[in-house]
């Protein structure tokens, strides 16, 4: 990205994990980079044509990083490409998105690694990261040229969307991927407990009759890459867990002192399977403004779970069990979803309602806002390993990627609004209570909502 500016935001909340930092302060960008954090910045040192920035009841905070998206680019142009994927990111405050090689043709070669780099350049927006397949194809039979993905520049393997089923083949991943230095990044699911399954197994998916999809085919798989890191040595990183002993089973490996991480999505921490049937349950977010069973916009994989589930994600968010939240974008066309719940395409429209949902969870005291902060910012960049440690921090000299919230504003979901061409949410019409008001992403201004603030013609939000 090109074209840095200056900055000043007086008078703000400052959120770092990685320095420690919770005061109110000033913060100045110039040249693209963190200049002054903390005290009050004299006008002296102000550079000519900054950017003042009144910071009263707002949070500043290092942008998010969000290790799991679908910019669908190429092959599913009609669901997303990189530069409506990206926009969505800036206006929900994401600075660096990873996004996976579930695309025609998949990402499991260089020359559509170095297609999407470009379209991310062309972009001119936010921090692509690029992730490769594990297997050629996503096919899960060989493996695909990782040595020649790394160098491409990926950062990490997965064929996301589909396990890696066969056992051997994933012990030979995570033994390459291993002298690579990058993690695999698994999608945990036993296919053969799931097969033509739409929800949670459970009293749901019994009143409705749609076949359940047990939380075993997920811990099954769980256990499985554990096992399988153990004996290799491996980094695993498991994609969007959801259940409580696919929780339980990582909090044992972490206390065996296994190179694993997890991520959960805002979905899977704020809604639970009673959505399906049109209503919250217990949950923290409020009900669907328009109740209507069946509604294809929850259909997401993995399903949604039990509350209970819900409730240990939380617990082991808040305990270090769960590294990272991802957002695990899956935009889709209106078709895709305008069709029965069986037939509907898997996936949630996720990064700009993201922040809004998960701030019920500190509105309601279930977490601590210095907390998702971390979880947003620090634990991807503890995922993403020593390359990218210089992410994820809004101290002195860093790289500006910065995000500016308001919690305490309220608004509506209006997914019409969306950047994103995915328009399939389940929140449609629900208020939430805080959101993203300016994104600062390598000291370029590529987002804002205050009148006084606008970023430069040549980004496109």
């Amino acid at each position: 990205m090109t074209g840095s500016e200056s900055f000043l935001v007086r008078g703000v909340r400052l959120l770092d994990a990685a320095s420690d930092t919770d005061r109110q302060g000033d913060l100045l960008v110039v040249d693209g980079r963190v200049q002054k954090v903390g005290p009050a910045v004299r006008d002296g040192d102000i550079p000519p044509g900054c950017q003042i920035i009144p910071g009263a009841g707002l949070v500043a905070c290092p942008g998010f990083i969000d290790l799991h998206v679908h910019l669908r680019e190429p092959g599913y142009e009609d669901k997303e490409t990189v530069a409506t994927g990206v926009q969505a990111a800036a206006r929900s405050g994401f600075t660096t998105v990873c996004c996976m090689p579930n695309t025609s043709p998949a990402m499991d070669n260089a020359s559509v690694v170095d297609y999407v780099l470009r379209k991310a350049r062309e972009a001119n927006t936010v921090r692509v990261l690029p992730i490769g397949c594990v297997t050629k194809g996503r096919e899960g039979k060989a493996l695909a040229e990782m040595w020649e993905l790394a160098q491409a520049g990926v950062i990490g393997f997965s064929d996301d969307g589909s396990p890696v089923a066969d056992s051997h083949l994933m012990r030979q991943a995570l033994a390459y991927a291993r002298g690579l230095g990058l993690p695999i990044i698994d999608h945990c699911e036993d296919p053969r407990l799931t097969d033509g399954a739409s929800v949670n197994e459970g009293w749901v998916s019994n009143r409705l009759g749609l076949k359940g999809w047990p939380a075993a085919a997920e811990e099954a798989m769980v256990a499985r890459n554990i096992a399988l890191a153990e004996v290799t040595g491996g980094r695993l990183h498991l994609a969007h867990l959801t259940s409580a002993g696919s929780v339980e089973l990582v909090r044992q490996a972490k206390a065996r002192g296994l190179p694993i991480t997890a991520e959960v999505t805002p979905h899977h921490l704020t809604l639970d399977e009673t959505w399906v049937l049109g209503h919250d349950g217990a949950g923290p977010l409020p009900g669907p403004a328009t109740p209507a069973a069946y509604d294809t916009a929850t259909k997401v994989n993995p399903p949604l779970r039990s509350r209970r589930d819900a409730e240990a994600l939380i617990a082991g968010l808040r305990d270090g069990t769960i590294d990272a939240v991802a957002t695990d974008h899956a935009p889709h066309s209106v078709t895709d979803k305008l069709v029965t719940y069986d037939d509907a395409a898997f996936g949630i429209s996720g990064l700009e309602t993201a922040l809004g949902a998960l701030l019920s969870l500190v509105h309601k005291g279930e977490l601590d806002l210095g907390l998702l902060v971390e979880r947003l910012t620090l634990g991807p960049v503890r995922v993403l390993g020593s390359k990218y440690e210089h992410l994820g921090t809004i101290r002195h000299g860093a790289i500006a990627d910065i995000v500016l919230i308001d919690p305490a504003q309220e608004w509506v979901v209006r997914s019409a609004e969306f950047a994103s061409k995915g328009k399939n949410t389940p929140l449609e019409g629900v208020t939430l209570r805080g959101r993203v008001v300016a994104t600062i992403a390598e000291g370029r201004l590529v987002y804002s909502s205050l009148p006084h603030l606008q970023p430069s013609k040549a980004v496109k939000t």
